[in-house]
């Protein structure tokens, strides 16, 4: 079976059924950044990916285990606050 090549976004399967996300693509060191399903981070030599015999998958449809976050944690206290952990993306986009 060929090898899929890592594209950021992109959900992919282990054939032991680990799911993960590409997350980043390091070209200077080499490396594809993960996070699988589970919230958990890592990264895999370029020369391994051909190697691993992954599959690309639709994302789950239940994709808050990688969020690693509780239901009750999107809810602040009720007064304005921001929920702990809780980041606006918008905030990393470089603004001119």
């Amino acid at each position: 079976m060929p090898a899929h090549d890592p594209l950021i976004g992109h959900w992919f399967k282990r054939p032991g059924g680990a799911w993960f996300e590409v997350v980043a693509i390091d070209e200077d060191a080499g490396t594809v950044g993960i996070q699988q399903f589970d919230g958990t981070i890592d990264q895999i030599d370029v020369e391994v990916w051909p190697k691993l015999s992954v599959v690309e998958v639709a994302a789950p449809e239940d994709w808050l285990g990688s969020v690693d976050m509780d239901p009750e944690d999107y809810t602040g206290d009720g007064e304005g606050e921001v929920p702990s952990g809780y980041f606006n993306p918008l905030d990393f986009l470089d603004q001119e």
